[in-house]
């Protein structure tokens, strides 16, 4: 039985969209077929041991290409008989492709990119690492245009005319509304408030300051709506006092981070959700997979035009697209959502239907279980 070695640093227990993605594609795999090697992580053993495939957890919290993790990696590889690898993020971990093949006879690497890998085409010394990692590797993949092209331009002309494609998937069912009183309301004491939610790391990036500096007017327009900000991240302190300062602090709820199994039932809190994410220090969005739950879930979306993110959103049909910088136009699209219901859940409903049409996971495993098909002598790689 061929195996595929899966090395990441994103992987749950740990949260976020790239650990949703990585473990999605390994739970699809033939139990038998696949190993992950991963960073250390607090409670990472209770969950390991509810996983059907072996996951061996490095010492550190991070994994680098350093001479000891690609050694390990390779031993890992020649003890499980691993003739192909998925790298979960390209960048940094796929520059140790070359000690794989040389060390362990891997046949196969694919890479995957999810829009950092933008802020290092733009870098000129990260730059170079890229294009190491596109001369080593058999496939790097691209969510959409909006990462294609600088990572591209960066890997090589060579490793450009290889990039395939590879877009996370939802699973519909799982964030399907669920009719009657929502426990997250309860929780929280949402009661019959308007409620606009945001599912993100609490970085700057995403946006939710933006959203604090919008909720006045949106309560001048629409008394009672409450911002319901879901995760964790160093941005807590700074949101917290933003809220006080505008004298929002029960206007305002951080519910801190849960896992991703839980989304569902906040989602089903909401009537709008928002993440109004915009590009900063060359970071970009480079897809916005919680997009896509929301609109799973039925709900309209308002996302920052940033990235991939308009991959997600069909500007005016499934929800709205807006400068994640401009808190006035944010407060406009999300007082026109809550007073007018019909549209915005004729919004909901048409976000729904494309994905279930589009963004399967079925569709992502089978496209990335075609990349890493071994080919009767091939040795991969560009040489």
């Amino acid at each position: 039985m061929a195996r595929t070695l899966v090395v990441t640093n994103d992987f749950p227990p740990r949260q976020g969209g790239i650990e949703t993605f990585v473990h999605a594609m390994t739970s699809r795999f033939p139990a038998d077929s696949v190993v992950v090697y991963t960073s250390s992580e607090p409670g990472a053993a209770a969950y390991d041991a509810e996983l059907p495939y072996p996951v061996v957890r490095d010492r550190a919290r991070m994994l680098l290409p350093t001479p000891r993790v690609a050694g390990r990696a390779a031993a890992l590889a020649r003890r499980y008989g691993c003739d192909r690898v998925w790298f979960g993020a390209a960048a940094p971990l796929a520059l140790m492709g070359d000690r794989l093949r040389r060390e362990a006879g891997v046949r196969r690497i694919v890479a995957t990119t999810h829009g950092h890998e933008v802020w290092w085409a733009r870098v000129p010394g990260a730059r170079s690492l890229l294009r190491r990692i596109g001369a080593v590797t058999d496939t790097v993949t691209h969510l959409g245009e909006a990462t294609r092209l600088p990572i591209a331009a960066a890997v090589g002309p060579v490793a450009a005319r290889r990039m395939v494609r590879l877009v996370p998937g939802v699973d519909a069912d799982a964030f399907r509304a669920r009719p009657g009183e929502s426990a997250v309301r309860r929780r929280y004491g949402l009661n019959d408030r308007p409620v606009v939610l945001c599912v993100a790391r609490l970085v700057p990036r995403k946006g939710q300051d933006t959203l604090v500096r919008a909720l006045p007017e949106v309560r001048r327009a629409v008394p009672g709506t409450t911002l319901l900000l879901v995760g964790d991240g160093p941005g807590e302190r700074s949101l917290r006092r933003a809220a006080a300062a505008a004298g929002l602090a029960d206007a305002v709820v951080l519910a801190g981070g849960h896992p991703h199994a839980a989304m569902p039932e906040f989602f089903t809190a909401a009537d709008v959700f928002a993440m109004p994410c915009r590009t900063r220090r060359r970071g970009l969005e480079g897809l916005g997979i919680v997009f896509l739950e929301a609109a799973a879930a039925g709900l309209p979306v308002l996302a920052g035009d940033s990235g991939g993110a308009a991959d997600t959103v069909c500007d005016g049909l499934t929800g709205h697209l807006v400068d994640g910088r401009d808190a006035a136009a944010v407060a406009a699209r999300l007082i026109g959502l809550l007073q007018d219901r019909d549209t915005a859940a004729a919004m909901g409903e048409r976000g729904r239907e494309r994905v279930r049409a589009e963004w399967g996971w079925d569709g992502t495993y089978e496209r990335l279980a075609g990349l890493l098909a071994v080919e009767p002598g091939h040795g991969g790689g560009e040489r």
